[in-house]
């Protein structure tokens, strides 16, 4: 079996446009159109939305004997205005889980209830050196401690709430994309490449005129970050599931940013001994590149679908992916062998 090579160029130029599509967990709307307007693209799928606003795309395959599943999120780390403070400044609340210093002097923006948007930095309070000395340095970077300056003419409470901002507005970091050498860096590669490899992957296919072996539910959710984006909106016929998400690179792990890699155990446990063994056969026999890992600080949507019932054999493979919810970056070799075994799986 010959295995129909990924577009490289697609798969950057739709990576690089969902990057700079904003989707906080919680505010994803426009970045669900982005991937829907792609997959109308490509007539043999039938896209449909979940009630909670995920993505379905299903693909009738060869054969319907084992209807399949694959899921990557959409949803990146963000934050909300838990308050508008007495300065004119913005107090935040998390969305997902990050410590404040990785995004500490990021641009954001803040999307208002009223359609418009507004930009600011993100700051702790004690943000001058000229000002504040040594406590820049030592000064508590948690929920207390940092505060969004806006690009306003304000410095009371009073007139932020005139420019239209609430409490609950949503607020996305700055990604920041740049491709140099290879290398794709940018914040929210977690797991926006997963979705691109996803996608590139249905491209190839469908201009080669294959169908999957087997009936296929992609779903493209929007809640993984806060931990039940994948525990919907898959049909009780799917007997397998894989996730596909970013690997995490760094001291003490197998991944790097030139392979896929196949996550055998997270902080959820171990995954499904028998389809991971099928996985590394197909890597093996295609010539993937792929390393093997375990993850103590990781959930996937896979565990997700377990959790809320799903009877189901779920692994997760995905492009390494160095400072995770950081600012990260991966290798376009880890998404394209990403890409490769997600048609290889397809296939088989």
């Amino acid at each position: 079996m010959n295995i129909i090579p990924a577009t490289n160029e697609y798969l950057i130029e739709f990576l690089v446009g969902l990057l700079n599509t904003p989707s906080p967990t919680g505010y994803t709307e426009k970045a669900i159109v982005y991937i829907e307007e792609a997959l109308a693209d490509f007539p043999a799928l039938e896209v449909t939305r979940t009630r909670k606003g995920g993505l379905v795309a299903a693909w009738e395959g060869k054969s319907s004997t084992s209807p399949r599943g694959l899921t990557a999120h959409v949803d990146t780390l963000g934050a909300m205005v838990k308050e508008v403070k007495a300065n004119g400044r913005l107090k935040l609340t998390k969305l997902g889980s990050f410590p404040w210093n990785t995004v500490e002097g990021e641009g954001c923006t803040i999307f208002l209830q009223d359609g418009e948007s507004m930009r600011g930095s993100i700051l702790i309070k004690a943000a001058s050196v000229h000002v504040h000395g040594k406590d820049v340095g030592e000064s508590k970077r948690d929920d207390d401690h940092i505060e969004v300056r806006l690009d306003a003419c304000t410095t009371s409470q009073e007139k932020t709430l005139e420019l239209g901002i609430e409490v609950g507005d949503f607020v996305a970091f700055d990604p920041r994309v740049e491709i140099v050498n290879g290398f794709i860096r940018s914040r929210h590669l977690d797991d926006k490449a997963g979705i691109a490899c996803l996608v590139t992957a249905i491209k190839s296919l469908h201009e080669a005129g294959i169908k999957p072996a087997q009936d296929t539910i992609f779903l493209f959710s929007n809640y993984e970050e806060v931990g039940h984006g994948a525990a919907s909106g898959f049909p009780a016929s799917v007997g397998e599931l894989i996730a596909v998400d970013m690997a995490a690179v760094g001291k003490g792990q197998a991944s790097d940013e030139f392979n896929a890699t196949l996550c055998v155990k997270d902080s959820g446990g171990p995954y499904h001994h028998s389809l991971n063994q099928r996985l590394r056969k197909l890597a093996q026999e295609h010539k993937i590149p792929f390393k093997v890992d375990i993850y103590p600080y990781y959930g996937s949507d896979g565990e997700a679908y377990w959790r809320a019932g799903g009877d189901v054999a779920v692994a997760l493979i995905g492009p390494g992916v160095d400072a995770s919810h950081n600012y990260e970056r991966t290798h376009m070799d880890a998404l394209t062998a990403t890409t490769k075994w997600i048609l290889a799986y397809l296939l088989s």
